[in-house]
C-alpha cells in the first residue's frame, strides 16, 4: 500500500492545511488503546496519563493498565474532572488491573 507525505517548506504551511480530525502519522487509531504504565517513568507518570486520559475524544475511552490498584490515581481523575472520565475495573489483580476510562463528553 502507497501512501502520501506531504512535505512542508514551513510549520505555517503546514498547519494551515485541512485537518480530518485525526493525526498525519497515518497510523489509524485502536478502539480501546491500552496504556501500560509501568513502562512510563515515575517521575511523570500521571501526568502522562492525564495527557492520554485528556486527549479523548467525546465518547472515546482507553484502559489503563498497572500492576498495583491505582487508587489514588482514580481518586485525582474524579477530583479534577468529576464524573467527565467514567470509569470501570476490567481485570482486578492480583498481578495486573486494568481499568476502562471514557470520556463522558
Amino acid at each position: 500500500m502507497t501512501q502520501h507525505i506531504d512535505i512542508h517548506r514551513s510549520h505555517e504551511e503546514a498547519v494551515d492545511q485541512p485537518s480530518n480530525g485525526s493525526c498525519a502519522c497515518g497510523e489509524a487509531d485502536e478502539e480501546l488503546p491500552e496504556l501500560d504504565v509501568q513502562t512510563i517513568p515515575h517521575a511523570i507518570r500521571h501526568a502522562a496519563i492525564f495527557g492520554a486520559i485528556e486527549a479523548l475524544r467525546p465518547g472515546a475511552g482507553m484502559i489503563v493498565s498497572a500492576t498495583h490498584d491505582p487508587i489514588p490515581l482514580l481518586a485525582q481523575l474524579r477530583a479534577r474532572h468529576g464524573d467527565a472520565y467514567p470509569t470501570r475495573y476490567l481485570d482486578e489483580g492480583p498481578e495486573r488491573w486494568r481499568i476502562l476510562i471514557r470520556s463522558a463528553g
